[in-house]
């Protein structure tokens, strides 16, 4: 059904990441600026990721796996030991704004702005410049490929429009897109915040990875990208966790899978496409400019 699979390393049916977007509280502030400092239940529960990220970094230890942390730069800069603690277990960590701002609400300008910024503090926290972007909340603008390109940045992990990976092309060069989807994301799943206006039924952990292992069970058939994007402070919490680490275990027990961080796919991707072994669908960005010509006339207005 994949007409065109990935080879993925040492014959693997399905390459895996599993991705965790540590937004903390800065989501809060951004979208109740005045109001946040009182909302105590819904701070507490965000906050809850300095409890969760250590006990995730633990399984990945226990399961000998590294993988990749999207971090809103605000949270690094607040929560330091976490970054420290990532950065120590040899795992990845790549961009996810500077305090999860929306990138289609901002003038070029402004996203410009914070696209900088984000990029700066992770240099200085970690050493190097982010190799990956994940847009905040999928939020991915006409100008934001420019801008990856610019900080030479190799991959993006925002979009949703294969099974495998494939190309972001501009008149300004190319990223590769590791792409995911709403079925693999555990908001949908598990998050219930009145404060935030999030009202999803929560399930049970089986249940949430019902969905998830289907998803993967798919993809390993048919040589396909598995890429969760997870929150601490959703799926960091006991049950759901302890859940992931059984579902960690039997991934590995099928002997098919490459866990991978993000750079490490995309740079194995870079090296297939180099090497002539695998070919690229290639999408040129923006799909489009403006309004569709069909709309023009008013008729549909």
């Amino acid at each position: 059904m994949i007409k065109n699979p990935v080879p993925w390393p040492n014959g693997a049916k399905v390459a895996c990441a599993i991705t965790f977007d540590i937004d903390t509280d800065s989501i809060l502030h951004l979208e109740h600026r005045e109001r946040a400092p009182d909302l105590l239940a819904t701070m507490s529960w965000l906050k809850y990721d300095i409890v969760a990220i250590p006990r995730i970094l633990d399984m990945y230890e226990r399961h000998g796996i590294k993988q990749t942390f999207f971090y809103p730069a605000w949270c690094m800069e607040q929560y330091p030991h976490l970054v420290d603690m990532i950065l120590e277990g040899g795992h990845e960590i790549a961009a996810h704004g500077y305090l999860h701002e929306n990138p289609n609400k901002l003038k070029p300008e402004e996203e410009l702005y914070w696209f900088d910024r984000q990029v700066e503090v992770i240099k200085k926290m970690t050493g190097k410049s982010p190799r990956g972007w994940r847009a905040p909340l999928y939020n991915y603008s006409k100008s934001s490929l420019d801008y990856m390109i610019d900080k030479g940045m190799i991959y993006d992990a925002s979009l949703m429009g294969d099974d495998i990976p494939y190309i972001l092309q501009t008149d300004k060069g190319q990223v590769i897109e590791l792409p995911t989807q709403w079925a693999m994301d555990d908001w949908p799943h598990y998050t219930h915040a009145p404060d935030m206006h999030y009202m999803m039924p929560i399930k049970a952990p089986d249940e949430a990875m019902n969905v998830f292992m289907s998803e993967f069970e798919a993809m390993r058939r048919h040589q396909g990208l598995w890429i969760t994007v997870w929150h601490p402070f959703v799926s960091g919490r006991l049950a759901r966790c302890e859940r992931v680490s059984q579902m960690i275990e039997y991934m590995q027990g099928t002997g098919d899978v490459w866990f991978a961080t993000m750079e490490e796919i995309a740079v194995h991707v870079q090296k297939c496409i180099d090497d002539g072994s695998w070919k690229p669908r290639i999408d040129k960005l923006p799909y489009y400019d403006g309004p569709i010509p069909e709309l023009q006339d008013g008729t549909l207005a």
